[in-house]
């Protein structure tokens, strides 16, 4: 006789799983939440939101849910090389808030699916432990996900993690990119390191997580988790009008700086190339982004790349993304580059939001500019300088 476990998917160990996540979701739980995990559905109440002193005193006037979903991707075959776990979840939040934010929501809920080939109670408390800081720190709740074991279909010590997020702003106060105007500044918000993207390419290019970088294995430092800009950007929406956002995630500056305009937009953003001569510093590059950039240019000369990393101020490495039109188009249409968000905003109110972002933590930089359409200039709503 043949049961369920022997077919490789282990009931206990789910019991046990469910178990552990229970006590991760209840630290993120609020009045609004009408029942707890383990029902067939999450159940939210708007109207319990919407009566909190806090959020009574904003006075929606139409309400409109704004929702998200991403996962973690190929970064987590480094979670599972350096058998570190409990950040990976921290990314799959980020990767969802980071973009409802770009239209001004504030999040409400959060919900995740774990997919194994072999469930690990342990490892898998890890995962939603991460899932839970995130939306703790994004004043998410974290009301319900599905774990899947998936036999013979994903390998046994093989994972894969997606979330989805619902958020909530006002109508008239969406944030869609109809007020960005032509003198606007860009700001450029810090990034924590190379975040959830790019690591398919980066995992070409460095192959042992255990070398050293820094001092530290190369692997602990891809692990860094995403930044969440959830409650610095609602803070500072208090403080200055934002008009447009953009998360700088897969596809890198070329692909999302543009979204933050409207259709048929005569708009674009012309942004300053870091490092751009020798007397000009707009951001720094993260030496990471360096680190890929050689293994990029040289993937056999190991010895190259060493050398070069090995120094901290990585000028060399600085050089070789300006002097290489390809790599550069590379590293800039892939990876965040140390800029992992980006606002347009009135030159008048860039100061303002400088400062408030330092005090949060977030180091900001004022990176480009909003222009009229040139035909001097290719199309696409980017244009690097």
């Amino acid at each position: 006789m043949v049961n369920y476990k022997d077919s490789g998917v282990d009931i206990e160990e789910g019991y046990r799983a469910v178990e552990k996540y229970k006590e991760y979701a209840s630290s993120t739980m609020n009045n609004a939440v009408l029942n707890g995990i383990g029902s067939f559905a999450g159940m939210y109440s708007l109207k319990e939101f919407m009566q909190t002193a806090e959020n009574a005193s904003q006075g929606m006037v139409d309400p409109v849910l704004i929702s998200g979903t991403d996962g973690v991707g190929t970064k987590m075959d480094i979670a599972m090389q350096m058998e570190k776990h409990d950040t990976v979840g921290i990314d799959c939040v980020a990767m969802c808030v980071n973009d409802i934010i770009c239209h001004g929501a504030r999040p409400l809920f959060f919900l995740d699916y774990l997919a194994c080939g072999k469930l690990n109670a342990e490892i898998a408390a890890d995962i939603v432990k991460g899932i839970a800081e995130g939306c703790r720190e994004t004043g998410m709740v974290l009301l319900g996900g599905e774990t899947a074991e998936h036999p013979g279909i994903i390998p046994d010590d093989v994972y894969d993690l997606a979330g989805f997020a619902v958020g909530i702003a006002d109508r008239e106060k969406i944030i869609d990119g109809s007020k960005i105007k032509e003198g606007d500044v860009i700001l450029g918000l810090a990034s924590s390191g190379v975040h959830s993207n790019g690591f398919s390419l980066m995992r070409k290019v460095i192959e042992n997580m255990n070398e050293n970088f820094d001092g530290d294995k190369i692997g602990k430092t891809l692990l860094k988790p995403t930044r969440l800009y959830v409650k610095p950007v609602l803070e500072l929406m208090k403080r200055v009008e934002i008009h447009g956002m953009a998360n700088i995630s897969g596809g890198g500056f070329y692909e999302n700086i543009p979204r933050m305009f409207p259709k048929n937009s005569r708009l674009l953003a012309v942004v300053e190339y870091p490092y751009k001569d020798d007397r000009k510093n707009v951001w720094e590059i993260p030496d990471i982004f360096i680190r890929i950039a050689y293994g990029i240019k040289y993937p056999k000369n190991r010895d190259e790349i060493i050398a070069v990393t090995g120094i901290r101020a990585m000028q060399e490495g600085v050089k070789l993304i300006y002097q290489d039109d390809k790599v550069k188009e590379i590293m800039f249409n892939t990876f965040n580059m140390g800029i992992g968000f980006v606002m347009a905003l009135s030159p008048e109110d860039a100061e303002t939001a400088k400062v408030f972002l330092e005090t949060m933590g977030i180091p900001s930089f004022v990176i480009g500019r909003v222009e009229q359409e040139s035909s001097r200039r290719e199309s696409g709503r980017l244009y690097f300088v």
